[in-house]
C-alpha cells in the first residue's frame, strides 16, 4: 500500500515520527516521505541519521495552511501525529494547545483536501475519551473533526480516519525517562499507587497506524488491543530500591485510562487485533466491516478492566531490549 508512495508525517522529528521514517524506509519501498516539523535542528540530526535520499525535510507548523499546503503538493497519503501533548505543559498553555491541536487538525484537513491527498490519518489518545484534562479534549475535539473531514471533501478522493491507542513506551514525556532519572536520587514520586494505564511500543504504534491505513475506508476510529501495566508494577522494576514519595493526583491526570466508552461500543466492530469504532453519519457505508463481529453488550474498554497485562518480568526484557 506505501508502494511508489509520497507520504507526509507531521511532527516527524517526534518519537513516532522517527520510528514511523525507520520502518517505513526498511519494510517499504515509498518513492518519499515529507518529515513535517516546526524543529530545524531534530531535523538536521534525523538527517544525518537516517541520510536517505528519500528523505525530504519541510520546517513548518501546522499552524500555518499555507506552508502545510506547499508541503502536501502532490502527497498520496498523510499522517498527523503534530501535537502539544504534555498534560501540566497544555494545562498552562491552553490556548496554545487549541491552537496547535485543534485549529492545526483544522489546516491539515484543509490542505490535504485542498492538494487531493488520497489517505489521511491521525494519530489520538485513550485521554481523548471522556477527557478530564484540556489535551484529552483538544484530542477529542481533533478526533470529531477527521472523521467529519470525509462530509466535506465532495468529488475530491480524500479520505479521513484516527489512529487512538494508550502511552507510548519510552517516548518523549513517557512516565519511563522519568523514573530512571529519579532513581539516580533514590527516590520516585507516584501520584497514585492504583493507577493503572494501557501500553504499547513505538514499533508496535508505528505498525498500527500503517495497519489502519491498509484497512481504512475514511471515518473509522481504530483502537488496538494492547496489555495494561500497573504504575506499581513499574516503579518496581526500574526502582526497586528506592524510597517512593506519593505526590498525588496531577489536575487532570485519571487513575485510569478508557480506550473504548459502551457507548462507542454499541457502533464498533472488532477483529482478534482491534477495535473499529464505525462513524454514525450518512457518508458511512455499514457493510464496510459487515464479517466483523461485535463487541458484546455493555462493553467498555478500560485499563483496569483488561484482560491483557505486562507482567513485571516483562517490563524488565522490554527495558533490556532498550525500547524504553
Amino acid at each position: 500500500m506505501l508502494e511508489n508512495k509520497t507520504i507526509l508525517i507531521t511532527g516527524g522529528a517526534g518519537s513516532f515520527g522517527q520510528k514511523f521514517v525507520e520502518i517505513v524506509l526498511k519494510d517499504y519501498n515509498p518513492k518519499s516521505v515529507r518529515v513535517y516539523d516546526n524543529r530545524e535542528l531534530a531535523q538536521v540530526e534525523m538527517e544525518r541519521k537516517f541520510n536517505d535520499p528519500r528523505l525530504r525535510f519541510f520546517v513548518g507548523d501546522v499552524r500555518d495552511y499555507n506552508r502545510l499546503s506547499r508541503a502536501m503538493n502532490e502527497v498520496d497519503i498523510v499522517v498527523h501525529a503534530a501535537a502539544l501533548k504534555h498534560v501540566p505543559v497544555c494545562e498552562y498553555n491552553p490556548i496554545e494547545a487549541i491552537k496547535t491541536n485543534i485549529d492545526g487538525a483544522v489546516k491539515v484537513i484543509d490542505a490535504a483536501i485542498d492538494n487531493s491527498v488520497e489517505k489521511v490519518i491521525t494519530i489520538s489518545t485513550d485521554k481523548a475519551v471522556q477527557p478530564v484534562n484540556l489535551y484529552g479534549a483538544t484530542k477529542m475535539v481533533a478526533e470529531k473533526l477527521f472523521v467529519q473531514a470525509n462530509s466535506y471533501t465532495g468529488e475530491k478522493k480524500t479520505i479521513f480516519s484516527c489512529s487512538r491507542y494508550g502511552n507510548v513506551i519510552g517516548s518523549s514525556g513517557s512516565i519511563i525517562p522519568l523514573f530512571k532519572e529519579q532513581k539516580e536520587n533514590g527516590e520516585i514520586t507516584i501520584t497514585d499507587e492504583r493507577m493503572t494505564r494501557f501500553w504499547i511500543t513505538l514499533e508496535q504504534g508505528v505498525r498500527f497506524v500503517i495497519k489502519c491505513l491498509e484497512d481504512m475506508h475514511g471515518g473509522e476510529i481504530f483502537v488496538p488491543k494492547i496489555p495494561s501495566m500497573k504504575i506499581t508494577d513499574l516503579a518496581d522494576v526500574i526502582a526497586h530500591d528506592c524510597k517512593r514519595r506519593l505526590i498525588g493526583r496531577r489536575p487532570g491526570e485519571k487513575l485510569h485510562e478508557i480506550l473504548l466508552t459502551k457507548e462507542e461500543a454499541s457502533h464498533t466492530k472488532e477483529t482478534d487485533d482491534y477495535f473499529i469504532i464505525e462513524p454514525e453519519f450518512p457518508f458511512w457505508d455499514k457493510g464496510n466491516f459487515k464479517d466483523h463481529r461485535c463487541p458484546s453488550d455493555g462493553f467498555e474498554y478500560s485499563s483496569n478492566g483488561n484482560t491483557q497485562w505486562i507482567a513485571p518480568e516483562q517490563i524488565e526484557e522490554i527495558l533490556k531490549k532498550g525500547i524504553a
